[in-house]
């Protein structure tokens, strides 16, 4: 379950940005997340708890933002949804493509006091 680290992770950076700003906690945080990012949703809502406890981030609001994979097929240059990272183009089939979005995992917004 790398769900831990990552939550580990953005408790991390959680506490460098909240030294730069001098405060003390974070109300808010707000993470997009892509649905070809490796992540498990459901273990990372069942992991976030254990890893935010006494932390800045305990009692802060999440917001999680799902983004939909997209590519670019490299032989008809068609834009289609990525279920999977293998998914070939749905108009020529044509496994070579490149992704437009949807690895992204990153930190978007804190709201800190």
């Amino acid at each position: 379950m790398h769900e831990l680290s990552i939550a580990l992770g953005i408790v991390d950076i959680a506490e460098k940005e909240i030294k730069k700003a001098r405060k003390n906690k974070v109300e808010f945080i707000e993470l997009e997340i892509g649905t070809l990012a490796g992540i498990e949703f459901d273990s990372l809502e069942f992991i976030w708890p254990v890893a935010v406890k006494n932390t800045v981030l305990e009692g802060a609001e999440k917001k999680i933002n799902i983004i939909e994979a997209e590519a670019k097929c490299g032989e008809c240059n068609h834009i289609f949804k990525v279920e999977k990272i293998y998914d070939s183009c749905p108009e020529c089939n044509s496994y070579l493509k490149g992704i437009i979005k949807g690895k992204e995992l990153r930190v978007k917004y804190l709201e800190v006091s």
